[in-house]
């Protein structure tokens, strides 16, 4: 069952994932995470020694087309995307509870292979057992993720790192900032749930495109 944090907007209406979409594409909007209902060049060859690897050029960024897909092989999720968009109190919607295997893609800010900081949203657990990003938290370091698009290509991140952060020391800077490159953040809810407090902090991945296809 989705737990609802008392005294406090669900999960799925808390400033968790409060963005303005200037957060995304501008400047960074400060935020407060709440998450209470339910993230060397190479050189030359030298002889006795293997060549170094030389480094891999970054894509190209890709045009605007509209998520379709997202797929995490490392943790088995391969879900459809459904646009979400901020509502009248400036906060970003998610799916509905009543699907909870749906992944919600901020459609107003990047979208995949796009340069700046996308973002993408799901439900940890539902009333009916886990949910979309129940095991993001496992996802590891160097993995790929691949976003599906509207014009049939493929954008593929590899992930930087894993965090969770405590809902009230939540780093908005640090995860909603703009970027020079095409990025990923993945954001569900994380930590210890209690009944009456909801859950304790938020999982974040991030990630930066290293191909197309």
């Amino acid at each position: 069952m989705v737990p609802r944090r008392r005294g406090r907007r669900p999960w799925h209406r808390s400033r968790a994932y409060r963005l303005a979409r200037t957060a995304v594409l501008v400047t960074v909007l400060v935020t407060v995470v709440r998450c209470g209902h339910d993230m060397p060049h190479g050189g030359a060859a030298r002889a006795g020694h293997a060549a170094a690897a030389r480094p891999v050029p970054p894509p190209r960024p890709l045009p605007r087309s509209p998520a379709t897909t997202l797929r995490v092989p490392s943790v088995d999720v391969d879900a459809p995307v459904v646009g979400v968009r901020l509502d009248s109190a400036h906060q970003l919607r998610t799916p509905p509870l009543d699907k909870p295997q749906l992944v919600g893609w901020y459609q107003d800010g990047p979208t995949p292979g796009e340069t700046g900081t996308a973002i993408a949203v799901g439900h940890r657990d539902s009333r009916t057992g886990p949910a979309v990003f129940a095991a993001l938290a496992q996802v590891p370091r160097g993995s790929r993720i691949e976003a599906g698009r509207a014009d049939g290509r493929t954008a593929v991140y590899t992930v930087d790192r894993v965090r969770v952060f405590d809902r009230d020391d939540f780093p908005d800077k640090e995860v909603y900032g703009p970027s020079r490159r095409p990025e990923l953040r993945i954001l569900t809810c994380g930590g210890l749930y209690n009944r009456r407090t909801g859950y304790t902090s938020n999982v974040v991945v991030f990630a930066h495109l290293t191909a197309t296809r």
